[in-house]
C-alpha cells in the first residue's frame, strides 16, 4: 500500500514562510501530477498546487504568487514552499496524486497555522 507522509508544518506568523515536504512510496510516482491539498474543518479539501511529470504546474487563485510547488523524482518527494503567508493559509495540508483514480489514500497531513 502506497504510504504518503507529509511534514514540514507549523504556527508561523503572517508574512513568514514555510517549506512543506511529502515522501511517497509509489512506485510509480516519477509518472504521477501530484498536488498539495489543503482542508480546513467543516470545509471540502482543496487542491491548492500541482505538479505534472513535464512540469506543468496548477495554482488556485488564492495562492499564486506566493507558494511554489517542487518535486524530487529520484527521492519520490514533492515540496510545497509557501511565502507570505496569510491567516487564510491555515489549514491541514496534503499531498497526493491529482488523478482521483491515483490516488493513495491519505496521509495524516500536516498541520499550517498562520496567526499573530
Amino acid at each position: 500500500q502506497v504510504q504518503l507522509v507529509e511534514s514540514g508544518g507549523g504556527l508561523v506568523q503572517p508574512g513568514e514562510s514555510l517549506r512543506l515536504s511529502c515522501a511517497s512510496s509509489e512506485r510509480f510516482f516519477s509518472t504521477y501530477t501530484m498536488g498539495w491539498f489543503r482542508q480546513v474543518p467543516g470545509e471540502q479539501r482543496e487542491l491548492v498546487a500541482s505538479l505534472g511529470s513535464g512540469g506543468t504546474t496548477y495554482y488556485a487563485d488564492s495562492v499564486k504568487g506566493r507558494f511554489t510547488i517542487s518535486r524530487d523524482d529520484a527521492k519520490k518527494m514533492v515540496f510545497l514552499q509557501m511565502n507570505n503567508l496569510k491567516p487564510e493559509d491555515t489549514a491541514v495540508y496534503y499531498c497526493n496524486a491529482v488523478a482521483v483514480d491515483l490516488r493513495a489514500s491519505w496521509g495524516r497531513g500536516t498541520q499550517v497555522t498562520v496567526s499573530s
